[in-house]
């Protein structure tokens, strides 16, 4: 007894030495996190001279190149091909080049005089003879295709259903509004104009001509913030095209189409009430061009690889995206906070790992570094890798993501150091209690979990590259400062950043990411929360 006792206390005690000795190696490397590295990395990042750093511009590329020179100088091998630290992410930029409809008389543009539910490309001018179809409902109570031919035409119907002087609805015969109103009600209406040979829906707003306008107007702001092109997976389907155009017209629009006014158009929905109106405004020949353009973008996500020791084949990645929103009007939004502190906070952690590693400490599992790309345009970057991993998904034993690590909110102005931090808890107990311990042994910040309420309505869960890996059923852990004034605003500036803090947040993400990489068995994946 007395023996096994001994062997125990033994074994207790090399198991302590070495727990405290991994310990003081991790505080040795973590010391090489540094305000000032932060800093110049950061002034470069978040430099005019990189005009916000837009998905596939030729600043962000520089970006780029600057983060995989870190990569390199930190001796972390290119694991893309063998060959670089470069994956392109395959995406284009589709848009809308010539978008009109045509009459003898006059142009009607896109956004100028009506918007789109539904978008079949049309890249050669066409011709097409308009047909009136009052509501464009086909049921027993009213049927606007009975004597309406509109193969091969275009439809033109009101918004809606028609509503008696009581309230009730005429098809439901009661206060309850039928298909033909309800939710994406243009989707029933874009049915059965397909269903007749219909080439196209015109469909005439029930809102005001006023109301209209305004619509126009918020739609016409929203094109000059964020232009009329979208990036997306080159592989995809087109997302925002389909088989069948359905435009929403104003009612001026509607009015100069048919060569009638506003307030024949009305007595013209008084009359369906009754009865179908169909056909009761004369037939128009119109020209319409639906041009679809796509561009190739050039983008990349920025990866650094360091092979780990005896347990190389498991993989811990660490994330930030490096991208962010570009020029609008004139003005630079520079990303300081979202997220060129993440992605400082990423290549001073990963420096720290190549120290360790240069004076013979490598971590047991091996660590990949990776700056995304795409996250402001939908998470992309992290959706392309998790589709083309350069390293198994399976072998992946984590996720740590860091967007915006150098501010703070307004929750926590006055009040000591702290973070946020989101999904640890929501696939792996142990991914949670390790980053609970490391910050109890590392000069403990504050550790918020506010946001791991599934029913937290900003939904930051879902809104950063982590997110990715979660889906997957790859454990997560995503460090974030919060919104604040400047939040994707032309003033997140450098000199806005609060460096002792944001070293601070850095050394635990390394602390956090030095325990998962070097303990004895792989953190085990427990748990589903949403």
């Amino acid at each position: 007894m007395k023996k096994n006792t001994l062997l125990i206390s033994i074994l207790c005690l090399s198991a302590t030495f070495f727990q405290t000795n991994a310990q003081k190696i991790a505080e040795k490397y973590a010391k090489t996190i540094t305000v000032k590295d932060l800093r110049k990395h950061l002034t470069f990042i978040a430099s005019d001279s990189l005009k916000g750093r837009d998905t596939g511009s030729p600043e962000q590329k520089v970006a780029a190149e600057y983060i995989a020179k870190q990569f390199s100088n930190y001796g972390f091998k290119a694991p893309v091909n063998g060959k670089s630290h470069l994956q392109l992410v395959d995406l284009v930029k589709r848009g809308w080049g010539d978008f009109y409809l045509k009459t003898k008389n006059k142009e009607f543009k896109y956004l100028s005089d009506f918007i789109a539910n539904s978008i079949s490309p049309m890249p050669q001018e066409e011709n097409f003879e308009t047909v009136f179809v009052g509501y464009g409902i086909e049921d027993k109570a009213l049927n606007d295709y009975e004597s309406a031919k509109v193969n091969g035409k275009i439809v033109v119907a009101f918004e809606g259903e028609p509503r008696l002087a009581d309230g009730s609805y005429l098809i439901s015969g009661n206060t309850e509004m039928s298909k033909w109103s309800k939710g994406d009600a243009w989707k029933e209406k874009m049915a059965t104009a397909k269903s007749k040979g219909a080439k196209a829906l015109l469909l005439i707003s029930k809102q005001s001509v006023e109301e209209f306008e305004k619509v126009i107007k918020q739609r016409q702001t929203m094109l000059k913030r964020f232009g009329n092109a979208r990036i997306n997976f080159a592989e995809e389907k087109d997302p925002q095209s389909s088989d069948f155009a359905v435009l929403t017209i104003g009612q001026t629009m509607a009015a100069d189409l048919f060569n009638t006014t506003v307030a024949e158009l009305s007595i013209l929905k008084e009359k369906a009430i009754t009865k179908s109106v169909a056909n009761q405004l004369e037939k128009q020949s119109v020209k319409i061009k639906i041009e679809r353009t796509v561009q190739p973008v050039e983008t990349y996500n920025v990866l650094g690889y360091l092979e780990g020791t005896d347990k190389k084949d498991e993989l811990v990645i660490v994330t930030s995206h490096y991208d962010h929103v570009g020029v609008t009007d004139g003005k630079i939004y520079n990303g300081a906070d979202d997220d060129g502190s993440g992605t400082v906070s990423v290549l001073e952690v990963a420096q720290a790992f190549s120290e360790a590693a240069k004076s013979g400490n490598k971590p047991r599992r091996s660590m990949l570094f990776m700056a995304v790309t795409g996250e402001e345009k939908g998470l992309l970057g992290s959706e392309y890798y998790v589709r083309h991993p350069v390293f198994p998904l399976e072998s992946t034993v984590c996720d740590i993501n860091i967007d915006m690590v150098g501010r703070t909110d307004k929750e926590h102005e006055g009040k000591g150091d702290y973070i946020y931090v989101i999904g640890s808890d929501k696939l792996s107990s142990e991914l949670h209690a390790s980053l609970i311990e490391q910050n109890a042994k590392h000069n403990p910040i504050d550790l918020d979990f506010r946001f791991n309420d599934p029913n937290d309505p900003n939904r930051f869960y879902y809104r950063s590259d982590h997110y990715n890996f979660a889906k997957n059923k790859i454990p997560v852990a995503f460090f974030f400062n919060g919104v604040h004034d400047d939040y994707h605003q032309p003033t997140d500036d450098v000199e806005k950043i609060e460096f002792d803090k944001m070293e601070k947040r850095a050394k635990l993400v390394f602390y956090l990411a030095w325990d998962i990489a070097n303990r004895d068995k792989r953190i085990v994946v427990d748990s589903d929360k949403k």
